[in-house]
């Protein structure tokens, strides 16, 4: 008689598990320390190198009488490289209009993430029993013949994924990979034999924890995240607020729409007395306005209504094909103009003021120095005094602004020509946006994973941070055209710091010259500019307004003026207000700004 096999039923392994996808783009076996879209970036090159190839031939061609026969050759060949890059700019304008990733490799890394994500929320469910995770099933599973092949098969699945990714290093994959580890390690209660252990630490303590007590946080870390959904950060973020973020009420103006171009007005709650004073709030072209009013707690709207000021804020909209040939004039000129003349005609009275955020305050400060050379010019005084800067550069060079390593990659991967050959018609969507910022932020994508999962042993916390995700994930169209001279004028050319930066101005004399900003001391204009140590998109060293114009300090002055800039460095990143004690810290400072 034959002797039947023995069962084995040992607990499987993590690392057995693990072993099921073996080394993958997930893991950054490189070691790097940002996300290196590779592949994306050679395709790029090859897209922009016909483009740029195409337009030699349509050069020659169009030039027989320096050519010769050689032109009708060429043209025929542009014709042929035509054909070839026709369905790329069909296809561009298809995805910018869908709002997809017209980067189709990065749009398959999103399709990854969302079914990444999908497995780690029905395998940590399969596991769940009344929202708490059941021990008792998977230590049934993880020793059973039946139960360790269930979970080799969705690890199958998971490498089936990872093997897809094109990117590689601190990507978002890998962050989604380090709480699979965690799944693991929490179902067969083993850790794993190598590296350390996912989420392990306390950030209170620099003890280690039993490992007890890891798969009891970590539990908890995966029923939280079981019960919100929450895995995937974007689509969290969009069923928690339902599309729409934003604590404080506001009306738009009636009559103000200019293109997609709106003036909000917010005004002071039910029982708080109007104290006179009123703020216009500029915001960036790339972000949607709510950075200023994120939820309640986290909104400068809502603290600054509170102390009895009014707010009128600039809500860009979504540019459409009507707006992709607005230039910047029409955004740093146009639009302040028109709503601070709304403004003004409603609040006869009223002191106004300006606040702005990153590039809104950027091209604030050239639009306030040709605002007081146009008001000196007819002999009146500077109707606004004050303006406060939140991480606003206007120093872009290779040097002490901290710009040079991104100033480089837009000198090596910037063409103003393939822009407009894919996005003439559309505009630049927000993923080419975020592209760039990742490359200022190295491996912010992972950091920001990380950070989310590694706060969510806390379901206060998932549910606090759906709206500031929603906002990180939900950027806006940049108009072509204005973007192009964003990035030429400003970011490369460093025109507004040279003073060489021109704006359009019913005063002939000064229509289409470049801007005086030394007219902002003259005029009594006070800088209140506050940045950040850790502030990488706008590093400290670009946020130099505050030493550079306006009411500038005086060193051993005898007698301190009543009113002049100041300049507040703290150890901040680029969003800061995400935090109610740094908001906290702003909001009094800009309080005591505005009151002298």
């Amino acid at each position: 008689m034959s002797k039947q096999p023995s069962k084995d039923f040992r607990k499987i392994t993590p690392d057995e598990l693990l072993s099921r996808i073996g080394p993958s783009p997930a893991d950054n076996a490189e070691g790097l320390s940002t996300s290196l879209p590779g592949l994306s970036k050679w395709v790029g090159a090859g897209v922009r190198n016909l483009f740029i190839y195409q337009k030699m031939l349509d050069a020659v061609g169009k030039n027989p009488a320096a050519f010769g026969w050689w032109s009708p050759a060429a043209a025929w060949q542009s014709a042929l490289v035509d054909t070839f890059l026709r369905p790329v700019r069909a296809s561009a304008r298809i995805a910018v209009g869908a709002g997809r990733n017209p980067d189709a490799l990065a749009d398959m890394n999103g399709w990854i993430y969302k079914n990444y994500s999908r497995l780690l929320y029905t395998l940590s469910g399969f596991f769940m029993s009344n929202g708490r995770f059941d021990r008792e099933k998977a230590a049934r599973i993880a020793s059973t013949e039946d139960g360790k092949t269930f979970l080799k098969n969705y690890l199958d699945e998971f490498a089936q994924l990872e093997y897809a990714y094109s990117n590689r290093g601190m990507t978002r994959l890998a962050a989604m990979k380090a709480l699979l580890k965690v799944l693991l390690v929490v179902i067969t209660e083993t850790p794993l034999s190598a590296g350390k252990m996912p989420f392990g630490e306390s950030e209170t303590s620099a003890e280690k924890a039993s490992f007890e007590n890891y798969l009891a946080v970590n539990r908890r870390r995966l029923e939280n995240l079981f019960q919100e959904n929450a895995f995937d950060i974007k689509e969290y973020s969009e069923r928690q607020t339902a599309g729409k973020i934003g604590c404080s009420s506001f009306e738009y103006v009636e009559g103000s729409e200019l293109h997609r171009v709106r003036l909000r007005d917010y005004r002071p709650p039910r029982g708080v007395r109007f104290n006179g004073k009123i703020i216009y709030m500029a915001t960036p072209l790339i972000n949607k306005p709510e950075l200023f009013d994120l939820a309640f707690g986290k909104s400068v709207v809502e603290a600054m209504l509170k102390k009895g000021y009014r707010i009128y804020m600039a809500d860009h909209g979504d540019p459409g094909w009507e707006e992709t040939n607005l230039d910047l004039d029409f955004y740093a000129k146009t639009i302040p103009d028109r709503f601070l003349e709304i403004i003004a005609a409603r609040h006869p009275q009223a002191t106004i003021y300006m606040m702005a955020y990153c590039m809104g305050g950027t091209l604030m400060l050239p639009y306030l120095a040709r605002r007081a050379e146009e008001r000196l010019a007819t002999e009146k005084k500077m109707d606004i005094s004050k303006v406060v800067l939140m991480a606003s550069p206007v120093k872009f060079d290779d040097h002490e602004s901290g710009h040079g390593p991104i100033r480089s990659l837009i000198r090596r991967d910037y063409d103003p020509d393939l822009m407009k050959e894919l996005f003439g018609a559309v505009n630049i969507p927000s993923q080419i946006i975020e592209a760039g910022m990742n490359e200022i932020q190295p491996g912010v994508q992972h950091n920001v994973m990380m950070g989310f999962y590694g706060r969510a042993e806390s379901l206060d916390a998932i549910r606090d941070s759906a709206p500031f995700l929603y906002w990180l994930t939900h950027g806006t169209q940049f108009p072509i055209n204005a973007h192009i001279r964003w990035i030429t004028d400003v970011f490369i050319g460093n025109k507004i710091f040279e003073e060489d930066f021109p704006l359009p101005s019913s005063i002939p004399e000064l229509d289409g010259r470049p801007v005086d900003m030394d007219v902002l001391k003259r005029a009594g204009v006070a800088i209140l500019d506050y940045k950040g140590t850790r502030d990488l998109i706008a590093p400290a060293g670009s946020c130099v307004a505050g030493l550079t114009w306006g009411l500038v300090p005086e060193p051993g002055a005898k007698r301190k003026r009543k009113i002049e800039n100041r300049n507040i460095e703290k150890n901040i990143g680029h969003i800061f207000v995400v935090s109610r004690r740094l908001l906290a810290d702003f909001i009094d400072e800009v309080d005591d700004f505005y009151r002298v």
